[in-house]
């Protein structure tokens, strides 16, 4: 058979491939391989064979090559047969023993000597060292060997910052802080025309910087532009690019918005219904509004498409969490939990149904599972404080507080309940700065729901005696909420405590008209008016 025509037979099985005609490919790649004994052919056989799900057979033909262990296209092959067959320390075998050390940068000197056949008809690759620490971390995450699959997901996008998976990994299951992904961001090198990815993932990690700060990275994204047919007029960008949108809905929740997230959100997933991020993040903003029928819904929408995934039945335990049957959310978000380990939201709601029926020591326990499974996610650490806290073990619940603090220093979350704890162990000064520091951290301008920080501010103010501040805080309170019973009754105790009690009254009664049953406003007010009436017919008022 002439050149030309295995040519053509070698382009009949690319464009079967395409077109996925699998059993096609295989049987003309087979012929091909057959007819040249070409090294890219048999992988081009074995890709076929891959491709149709004949992993067994596609790695026996891989394996019994004389250069599967010299070509690193053959051993990422193997390598990927191994996987799909779940054999997990056989495909770790196959990428060999390489090292890795903390920071990402892999030392192994039997790969040096290796070569590397490059496929045709490709501008750009990803380079096959990325791909193979990638693998390597997939290996040893299902081997439940957490801490060396996160360096291999680091040494995967440090090898190439194309490699977007082992990006996904690390911020998806939360394997590092804060600090630590802003670190390997900024480590990684980016070709000069990458510009714009550098800033997309700057927008996937966490994000805890100032308002201002954040949407100027959105806006600076939204301006990428591609005009390919420059006769065009119209230039297309990234301003309504899916991933793009659903990072901004992610920030809008973080800091509180969730109106404007779940506005957001649901205008995404009408354009693309089946946008995983996107969906999780709607769940998160309706649970905050307490949108039961959003809730039941999507549980419905998605357990109909995706019965298998997680996702699916932790939809279905919102919905419960919502209308407060948290035995049967507690159920759900244990059936999306076992269907996806890797899934940290399932394992918090899981908690977070215990807690609500105040079983504290199987929330602790699925708080504790969270965190040690998701290591870079502060929030299991913070609720096993807020635990500690609701049991009144203060100091324990200090500490764990510290410890949420060290993972994510940013999160004003922390402080508030820092700030909390210091205050119920009339720690009043470190409480304020604690408070203080709440206050400072908040990215975006202060909202309805940073008002009991500030109310928690000027209880502190008033333990320490500082009056003038404890009024100014409350005050500041009531411009955010003004349905706020504490807010009302601590600045009446305040005026009280000054014997200002006209206002002191005055106060007792909105307090009232919220709660009139309250018994600490209905007693104080019965005092402010006594002392009002007494300092009435103090004939050294009268002689004034």
């Amino acid at each position: 058979m002439r050149e030309e025509e295995i040519e053509k037979l070698r382009g009949v099985v690319r464009d079967c491939l395409s077109k996925h005609l699998y059993s096609s490919a295989i049987f003309f790649a087979d012929k091909v391989a057959a007819f040249t004994s070409d090294p890219a052919d048999i992988y081009m056989q074995a890709q076929a064979l891959f491709l149709g799900h004949h992993y067994r057979r596609a790695f026996h033909l891989l394996n019994a090559s004389q250069i599967v262990l010299r070509d690193l296209r053959f051993r990422y092959l193997a390598a990927k047969c191994l996987e799909e067959l779940k054999e997990w320390d056989q495909c770790l075998l196959m990428l060999g023993d390489a090292k890795v050390d903390e920071h990402g940068n892999v030392n192994d000197t039997k790969d040096c000597n290796v070569m590397y056949l490059d496929k045709e008809g490709e501008d750009r690759e990803i380079n096959i060292s990325s791909a193979l620490c990638f693998l390597r971390g997939k290996a040893y995450e299902a081997l439940e060997n957490r801490a060396q699959a996160r360096l291999w997901y680091k040494a995967a996008i440090k090898a190439d910052p194309l490699c977007y998976e082992a990006l996904e990994c690390l911020i998806e299951n939360h394997m590092l802080t804060s600090e630590e992904e802003a670190t390997l961001l900024s480590s990684l090198q980016f070709a000069p025309e990458d510009g714009w990815l550098s800033s997309f993932y700057s927008c996937l990690i966490k994000k805890y910087d100032k308002e201002t700060v954040v949407e100027a990275k959105f806006t600076e994204l939204e301006k990428q532009s591609c005009n390919i047919n420059p006769s065009d007029p119209i230039i297309c960008t990234l301003k309504n690019n899916t991933d793009l949108l659903a990072c901004k809905a992610e920030y809008y929740h973080q800091c509180g918005e969730y109106q404007k997230c779940f506005e957001l959100t649901k205008i995404l997933l009408e354009k693309d219904p089946f946008h995983v991020k996107c969906t999780l993040v709607h769940l998160a903003a309706a649970m905050e509004l307490g949108n039961s029928n959003e809730l039941y819904l999507m549980a419905c929408n998605l357990v109909k498409d995706y019965p298998h995934k997680g996702l699916s039945w932790f939809a279905v335990g919102c919905y419960y969490y919502c209308i407060k049957k948290y035995d049967q959310s507690r159920r759900y978000f244990s059936k999306a939990a076992n269907l996806d380990g890797t899934f940290p939201p399932a394992l918090i709601g899981c908690g977070n149904a215990y807690a609500a029926q105040e079983e504290g020591d199987q929330a602790m326990l699925a708080y504790r599972t969270a965190a040690r499974l998701f290591p870079g996610c502060h929030l299991p650490t913070l609720y096993v404080g807020m635990e500690y806290m609701r049991t009144h073990s203060f100091k324990l619940a200090e500490q764990f507080f510290m410890q949420a603090k060290i993972i994510c220093p940013s999160d004003p979350h922390v402080y508030n309940e820092l700030g909390v704890v210091a205050y119920h162990m009339k720690e009043y000064n470190k409480a304020v700065w604690w408070f203080q520091k709440t206050l400072s951290h908040i990215p975006s301008s202060l909202s309805e729901m940073w008002e009991p920080t500030i109310v928690n501010l000027a209880h502190a103010y008033r333990k320490l005696k500082m009056y003038h501040e404890a009024i100014s805080y409350y005050e500041k309170a009531l411009t955010l909420s003004n349905r706020s019973l504490s807010t009302y009754a601590g600045l009446a105790y305040t005026y009280h405590l000054q014997d200002t009690f006209p206002l002191a009254i005055t106060y007792y009664h909105k307090a009232l008209q919220l709660k009139p049953d309250d018994q600490f406003c209905t007693e104080m007010l019965t005092m402010a008016l006594v002392d009002e009436a007494r300092r009435g017919l103090d004939p050294r008022n009268e002689s004034r």
